[in-house]
Parts: structure tokens; sequence; C-alpha cells
């Protein structure tokens, strides 16, 4: 009997593929480097892969939310205990930019701990809050905390999350 991912699944997958294609298409049009195809993998290793000027390239994607209700919107489902936690936490600053910023220093200091089963893996982190894009991440990048120690050859963001505002390299 074949494998099927719950829908839930299906939309994290779908999510994190559409990132992976907006990122590709704006890192092909700012450094005219060649990134084509797009495959899934299995939990040990980055989300997806693709080839950068023909070499394997395995791109972990993660999201930025501003709030559990936003998440909910963009996902169109409740969310994981976890999440649900961590966007308690981070709903208690009522500042945007700096709850924001907190938030995305906390992705950072979580995927660093991580370990992968890949030769090369870049993180890519798409920014889903509208009040947010590259130019405002750029206007942060002193304050975004990158730890020393990662795992990631390359650290991206995508500005916005319908990728019309680019991308910004962050490590």
């Amino acid at each position: 009997m074949p494998h099927t991912h719950s829908t839930s699944e299906e939309e994290k997958l779908s999510l994190e593929h559409e990132a992976a294609r907006l990122f590709m298409r704006w890192y092909e049009k700012q450094t005219s480097h060649e990134i084509r195809h797009l495959w899934h993998n299995k939990p040990t290793k980055p989300d997806v892969s693709c080839l950068l000027d023909g070499n394997k390239l395995d791109i972990e994607v993660a999201h930025l939310y501003g709030s559990e209700v936003e998440a909910m919107r963009i996902l169109g489902r409740s969310l994981t205990e976890e999440t649900r936690r961590e966007l308690s936490v981070q709903a208690q600053e009522h500042n945007t930019h700096q709850r924001l910023l907190n938030a995305l220093n906390r992705i950072l200091a979580q995927k660093s701990g991580k370990t992968y089963r890949t030769q090369r893996a870049w993180l890519l982190i798409r920014n889903a809050h509208p009040e947010w894009n590259a130019d405002i991440i750029r206007g942060l990048r002193s304050e975004i905390n990158v730890p020393t120690e990662h795992p990631f050859e390359q650290i991206w963001m995508l500005g916005d999350f319908s990728g019309e505002s680019g991308i910004v390299r962050l490590d």
C-alpha cells in the first residue's frame, strides 16, 4: 500500500516547495548561477534539494510568522502545540519589529543546533509577516543574531511571503 501524506504534511511540503521555488528564482536572477530541479527529502536531510550549477544543494526551509492568528490564516489550519507555545511567547512583545526579530533569532538558534545528513546545506527562512520585506530585513541585519556555529553553508531570507521583495543573505 503506497504511503500517503496527511493533509497538514501535504500543506507543509507545499509551503516548503513554494518557498524554495521563489528563493531559487531570486537567487538565479541575483547571482546568474543556474539553480534547477526541486525535490523533497526525508527528515534526516534538509527539506528540499536542487541542483546549483549542476551540483546537489539541500535547503532547510523555515517560516517566520508574526502571530498565532497569522500562522493559522496562512496555513489554513490549527498549529502544533510547540508552534503555539513559541507564538504565545512571541505575542507578549508588543513592538512588531522586535517581536519578529526575536522570532527570527529564535529560528536561527533552533536551526543552528540541528544536524543533517548532507554534504551541503543552506537555510532559507521565508518571512510571512506583511509588515516586513527584504529592505526592512536588510536594515535589521545588525540586530539579527546568526550563531557562529551552525550546519549551513549559507543562510538566506525570503523577504516576504509571495517573494516580491527579494532575498537577503544573513550569514
